[in-house]
């Protein structure tokens, strides 16, 4: 397995591409939105914090779309599981993408587990599985936010992105975080 390589703000960010519950292939370079793309890795099925996390953002997708932000929500799951997690979490207007590998985890900095069986949703987790992570992509590929997690809990609140990306927009923040040496 490839070790993680951290991303940096302003540096363009790995290509993107899975399947989706839809049947449809998405591809990150088509489907930038009008400001930013917010990417959401989650863990899959077994875990009941997906759930509440992705329901509170499926209720919030018409305020990022308001944003010019177009929203997708990841993970490494099976068709079948990413499915199940669709239906039973009522995520009836997110994207939901399957199938990621973990190599292309590591790609976007993300922090791989191993599973410890059945979790209080009655799903076992995967073998090996990714940590969540949320990044925010401007629409020229470039990285604007990036937040990797090595747990499922605590989690940035969709309520909170959706603040930032008003004071953002209102103010063309810059991506900060962009000094790759600080020496140079």
């Amino acid at each position: 397995m490839s070790a993680i390589q951290p991303l940096y703000p302003r540096q363009s960010v790995p290509k993107l591409c899975v399947p989706t519950v839809s049947g449809k292939s998405w591809d990150l370079t088509e489907h930038l939105g009008e400001n930013f793309t917010l990417i959401v890795f989650y863990r899959g099925l077994h875990c009941p914090i997906c759930s509440r996390y992705l329901g509170d953002l499926n209720h919030k997708l018409d305020k990022f779309a308001a944003r010019g932000t177009a929203v997708i929500a990841i993970s490494g799951d099976d068709r079948e599981r990413a499915g199940r997690a669709r239906e039973d979490w009522n995520l009836d207007q997110l994207t939901i993408g399957y199938g990621m590998s973990l190599d292309n985890a590591r790609k976007w900095g993300l922090f791989i587990s191993s599973g410890r069986g059945k979790t209080s949703t009655g799903h076992a987790e995967p073998a090996l599985f990714f940590e969540p992570g949320l990044f925010l992509v401007r629409n020229d590929g470039t990285l604007y936010f990036g937040s990797v997690q090595t747990m499922p809990f605590a989690r940035p609140s969709f309520t909170e992105v959706l603040g930032a990306l008003d004071f953002v927009l209102t103010n063309d923040y810059p991506a900060r975080g962009e000094v790759l040496d600080h020496n140079a």
